[in-house]
């Protein structure tokens, strides 16, 4: 009866200290995986860093690109506007002088006595050169 009484602690010792190896054990596969999942999240997380980092850069980019390209264009617009006024501008000055020198012709040669004297001059510049 001793005999069993003592199988029976050392059979209950061995399981135990079985029952304690195998907690080492799964703690250290536990361990294992959760230094794993560390990893792997902390390389999901730098990935998505990076993901996020590059798509602000590219907005960026096309950004800045847009604006210049905008910025481009309403320059050119403005030349364009510009030109046209200044065309306009001298369209309206050389019908204003048309009209300012017809007026003054008229004036000039409104009766025949002023035109005789403006023909005799027109000669004689003429004849001296």
């Amino acid at each position: 009866m001793i005999k069993e009484r003592e199988q029976s602690i050392e059979n209950a010792l061995a399981a135990a200290e079985k029952a304690k190896e195998e907690m080492k054990s799964l703690q250290s596969s536990n361990e294992r995986i959760l230094a794993e999942a560390r990893s792997e999240r902390d390389a999901m997380l730098k990935e998505a860093r990076e993901i996020r980092e590059k798509m602000i850069a590219d907005s960026k980019s096309i950004a800045s690109k847009e604006g210049e390209r905008l910025l481009a264009s309403a320059r050119e617009n403005i030349q364009n506007e510009k030109n046209a006024a200044i065309t306009e501008l001298k369209n309206q000055v050389a019908a204003l002088s048309i009209e300012i020198a017809e007026k003054i012709l008229k004036s000039e040669l409104s009766s025949d006595e002023k035109q005789k004297t403006l023909v005799n001059t027109l000669l004689k510049d003429v004849n001296l050169n």
